[in-house]
């Protein structure tokens, strides 16, 4: 009996430097498209939080029908769990008063929670693997809570650090240069290095975004959120259509009787 290597492929896309571009974009386009509803359109933050949850619900749930990976409805699905991530830690952080602290380490527990949760049902959080819809619900669950959680990161190190949101986008960035430097020259777990980086864009977007929208007396360039917002779609949009995206695919084993 041979062992045959077959390929099976993702529902989420290759994970190559196109993707992160993207990320970083989409991330961006979260906390400026989350700011525009609940401060320039004054919805606040409960009421932008739960019609950001509706969208992110919705299109998860197209995106767990979806018979395959459709790069538009998954970025899309992503820019609403980034802008969804948002104003829910505005609501923790300010509104609840849970503070950026407090609300930066519950959203961790609750991100390794469920890393831990799908590792132990499925043995593995490898994003190559998400192609079933058991796997599809902990890799969003997943993704929602590091995106929520790179938002309370971003504004406590620019807030509560006194660094600013030009200090935080330094110092996230020296980050993932740390982690793509650990990606090249040396054997750390490509799965959990792909976790981190993926946090890690997530603050790194949020004080971009805040950079681009907040006053000047407050570190900002007091750009309009709107359109920011608008420009960094179109340039999403630009990518996605100019940029290749492909899904990504595991190798599996079958079996073939010789």
């Amino acid at each position: 009996m041979n062992q045959t290597a077959e390929y099976s492929l993702s529902k989420v896309p290759e994970v190559t430097l196109v993707f992160w571009i993207i990320k970083i974009a989409a991330t961006t386009l979260g906390e400026t498209g989350g700011d525009t509803v609940t401060m320039t359109l004054n919805w606040g933050y409960l009421a932008g939080t739960l019609l950001f949850f509706s969208a992110l619900v919705a299109l998860v749930a197209f995106q767990i029908v979806a018979r395959k990976f459709r790069p538009f409805l998954y970025w899309t699905t992503i820019i609403a769990s980034t802008t969804f991530g948002t104003t829910m830690a505005d609501f923790a952080d300010r509104s609840l008063g849970i503070g950026y602290t407090g609300g930066s380490s519950i959203l961790l527990l609750c991100l390794l929670a469920t890393l831990g949760l799908w590792y132990w049902s499925l043995g593995s959080i490898s994003v190559d693997t998400v192609n079933t819809p058991k796997v599809e619900v902990f890799y969003w669950a997943a993704i929602t809570f590091s995106q929520t959680l790179g938002t309370a990161l971003g504004d406590w190190m620019a807030d509560s650090t006194g660094l600013g949101y030009e200090g935080g986008a330094v110092v996230f960035g020296a980050a993932l240069a740390v982690v793509a430097a650990a990606y090249y020259w040396t054997k750390v777990s490509r799965v959990t290095l792909f976790w981190a980086a993926f946090i890690l864009t997530r603050p790194l977007g949020a004080t971009v975004g805040d950079f681009l929208d907040k006053p000047v007396n407050h570190g900002g360039l007091a750009l309009s959120r709107p359109i920011a917002s608008a420009v960094i779609a179109a340039f999403i949009i630009g990518c996605l259509l100019i940029l290749p995206q492909r899904a990504g695919s595991h190798p599996k084993v079958s079996e073939t009787v010789a």
